[in-house]
């Protein structure tokens, strides 16, 4: 057994459902520790966070992820238990195996192997790890980024252990993600009997045509890296549950991933501005969950690639699709980011696994990339 597979199945063992740690970050402070790490941990409100370091000199690597998972759904569907990690035709069972505790084990013994060989690296080695990734993400890594901004610690580069790759270790590696922008938008009619409509004024009525003119405008074209900005409703809810009674109100929840093309005030003030057009009454409350964000050259894409390519043999793709990461609170402080793992193929699902080869893989890759920037 590995010690990167070893690690993986230890931290697979605590059930650290987002946002319950359960000693899984204890885990990593036990084993760098030794090798001359400092950590702080950094709690806030119920969420448990860590930031390692190992050296004062900058440029400072930092390894990000997250030791929390989703939940299981029912234990009984799985076929061995989500916790007790099995292994089965060379495949690691677990939650977390592949989100994203198998790449949080390698950047650990990868780190280790490191500073053994390389006892006087250049640079610091840093680790930023949170059990709010799953979760609301409020009080996870954006609030340690705040701590660190608040006293000018600076990432230079950095590397987040999502899952990337999509049949082969390496084959993708993240260097960038569109933006998140959600709403909730409520259309407010009058509600009245479906008989007298002349007394009533039905808003899903209202919001028909102005829903086909949002879902038909183009809001850019893209770029080299990132595809034209989406926009999609997730949710429409109107009614009483009654069929002779007009509703009062209708309520749309909608989001937009969008590129580096456009801002989330210009898309903002496309949809109010359409509202307005088509006269309607309403309430309107926007989150904006991440800004895109894009590393497309530098020193730590230039190590990927060369580290992938050594390990694996393959030439890997740059990439900004899927969905949001703690990139978008770490990449806006400067830091070339990058997110590189496992094939995702399983996470978040029943039976998520985690080949044991990969891990050792990834190990390595992480090892490589090390040795390129702070050898």
């Amino acid at each position: 057994m590995s010690d990167t597979l070893e690690f993986t199945k230890a931290l697979i063992s605590r059930a650290s459902v987002t946002p319950d740690d359960k000693g899984c970050q204890q885990l990593l402070i036990d084993h760098l520790e030794p090798l001359g790490f400092i950590a702080e941990k950094m709690r806030f409100d119920d969420v448990d966070n860590i930031w390692l370091r190992k050296g004062s000199q900058s440029p400072l690597f930092c390894f990000a992820g997250h030791t929390d998972v989703v939940p299981t759904g029912p234990v009984s569907d799985w076929d061995s238990h989500p916790f007790k990690p099995e292994i089965r035709d060379g495949l690691l069972y677990g939650r977390g195996t592949a989100d994203m505790k198998g790449s949080i084990a390698a950047f650990t013994i990868a780190a280790s192997r490191f500073v053994k060989k390389y006892p006087n690296h250049k640079g610091s080695i840093a680790y930023l790890i949170t059990s709010d990734e799953e979760g609301p993400a409020h009080n996870g890594t954006v609030k340690v980024i705040e701590t660190l901004e608040a006293r000018n610690e600076k990432i230079d580069w950095c590397l987040v252990g999502e899952p990337s790759s999509s049949k082969k270790v390496g084959d993708t590696v993240k260097n960038g993600r569109r933006g998140s922008l959600g709403c909730k938008l409520t259309i407010i009619g009058k509600q009245g009997h479906v008989a007298y409509p002349h007394l009533a004024n039905n808003p899903i009525h209202l919001t028909a045509p102005m829903l086909a003119e949002l879902v038909a405008m183009e809001w850019d074209m893209g770029n080299d890296f990132f595809p034209p900005t989406t926009f999609q409703v997730s949710n429409y809810n109107s009614g009483t549950g009654a069929t002779n009674v007009i509703p009062g109100t209708a309520d749309i929840i909608f989001n937009f991933r969008f590129s580096t093309e456009v801002t989330a005030e210009e898309l903002q003030q496309g949809v109010e501005d359409l509202l307005k057009k088509h006269q309607l009454e309403y309430d309107i409350e926007w989150n904006l969950s991440g800004l895109p964000f894009l590393t497309a050259e530098g020193e730590l894409v230039a190590a990927a690639v060369k580290s992938i390519k050594k390990v694996t043999g393959i030439q890997t793709e740059l990439s900004t699709s899927g969905g949001t990461s703690d990139g978008r609170f770490i990449a806006p402080t400067g830091a070339q980011l990058l997110e590189l793992g496992p094939i995702n193929a399983t996470i978040h699902q029943v039976n998520e696994y985690v080949s044991v080869d990969d891990l050792d893989t990834l190990e390595e890759i992480y090892f490589q990339m090390l040795v390129e920037l702070l050898s």
